[in-house]
Order: C-alpha cells, then sequence, then structure tokens
C-alpha cells in the first residue's frame, strides 16, 4: 500500500485530504508541525510527503530542505501563496511540485499519482547503463550524475529531467513535452515549473557566464542539451 505523510496545521485541509487520499486506497499519517513532520519522515518508510510550506515550530520549506539532504523521497509542498518567489525556493531546495491553496483533489491526486509512475519509470530505468554528453554522465543504474568528474546531487524531478534531455542530445524539447515527461501524464500543471527546473540544473552543472552553453534556452520553441 501507498504510504503519504501529510503536514498541514489546518484540520480543514488535513481532514478533506486525508479522507480523498484514503479513499483511493493510500495509508496516510497525519502530522500538524514541522519538528513532528521531520522525525516521522526520517523513521517511516513514506512514498510521498505532502507539506505545507508554513508550519508552526518548523517551516516546511527547511523541513523540506533538511528532508532532502538526506533521502530522495518525493515532496509536494502545499502553500497559500502563489508566488514566484515561493515556487522557485520550493523547487531550488528539492521539492519535486507545489500545489498552491486552494486546490481540488482531483488535482492533487493526479500530481501524487504521477510522482509514483515517474518514480517506478526511474526504477525501470536502472536497467539501462549510462548517458555520456560531452563532459556530463548520467549513470542511470546508480542515479548518479557527473560533470567533467564532479558529482552532481539533483531532485529526483532534476535527474528525470535531464535524463530526458540526454536520451536525445540536440533535439529541441517544449516545455509541454518535458511536464508531460516528468508527470508522466497529459495533464501538465504549471509549465513555468519547466522553466525553475532548468534554470536550477544550470547552476547545479556549473554554467558559467563565459563557458560554452550546455542547457540552450531556444526561444519560443525549449530547451535542449548541447554536447560541452
Amino acid at each position: 500500500m501507498t504510504r503519504v505523510l501529510l503536514v498541514d496545521d489546518e484540520p480543514a485541509i488535513t481532514d478533506a485530504v486525508s479522507y480523498a487520499l484514503e479513499s483511493e486506497g493510500f495509508d496516510v499519517d497525519v502530522l500538524e508541525d514541522g519538528d513532528g513532520a521531520l522525525e516521522t519522515a526520517r523513521r517511516g518508510d513514506y512514498d510521498v510527503v505532502l507539506l505545507d510550506a508554513m508550519l508552526p515550530r518548523l517551516s516546511g520549506f527547511e523541513v523540506c530542505r533538511r528532508l532532502r539532504a538526506e533521502s530522495d523521497v518525493p515532496i509536494v509542498l502545499l502553500t497559500a501563496r502563489d508566488a514566484e518567489l515561493d515556487r522557485v525556493l520550493g523547487l531550488e531546495i528539492g521539492a519535486d511540485d507545489y500545489v498552491t491553496k486552494p486546490f481540488s483533489m482531483a488535482e492533487l491526486l493526479g500530481r501524487i499519482r504521477a510522482i509514483l509512475r515517474r518514480r517506478e519509470l526511474d526504477r525501470r530505468q536502472g536497467r539501462a547503463t549510462a548517458y555520456v554528453v560531452g563532459g556530463l554522465r548520467i549513470d542511470l543504474v546508480r542515479h548518479l550524475v557527473t560533470v567533467d568528474d564532479r558529482s552532481v546531487e539533483l531532485t529526483p524531478s532534476e535527474y528525470k529531467l535531464l535524463t530526458l534531455l540526454a536520451g536525445q542530445p540536440g533535439r529541441v524539447f517544449s516545455r509541454r513535452e518535458i511536464m508531460q515527461h516528468l508527470w508522466e501524464s497529459d495533464y501538465v500543471g504549471d509549465e513555468r515549473a519547466c522553466d525553475i527546473h532548468l534554470s536550477n540544473l544550470r547552476r547545479k552543472l556549473g554554467q558559467e557566464s563565459d563557458a560554452p552553453e550546455r542547457l540552450v534556452t531556444v526561444r519560443g520553441a525549449g530547451y535542449r542539451l548541447e554536447e560541452v
């Protein structure tokens, strides 16, 4: 059974979400504060963590940052603020997705199922070997990424996106194609998340301003990976 850790200090949210998830066959544990969430997530074997960004005692952003440093469990941030800064921060510190309140249960369930599908796909991809594009190497067996022999730590979504581009170097992928690949669904959510992921990837792969561009933005079309 799929295990979900739901962390939110609003009873109306936790009651509605836990009921919807349990009705779909998920096993749900509910917590209301950040400290408890971090300790429980560390002890439990969860498939997805749903984490409110604004929590008492320890913020959801900080819980996400600490949890990502030691686990690859998928994290979805729940936020009441539709601010660009919150979205950038959430993805920057390792969240796989964000959902802005108020949200529909159908949307939330769709996001969770998409995350679970792509994790299963990642496991199946693990039977492949590696992608090598110039100085970039992706070990698909061990999920290790190196650039010029330097190890690079990526979130699950960043890794998924990079393997898509590396699988066909030089090909331009549209935002929609990228998001459909990430979610394994025709539902693509907010395509601006694609730009945030690409920006984070550029920084983590060490894209210097005076160096040849590895992740190329093709205006009006999308993105491609070049051999550098």
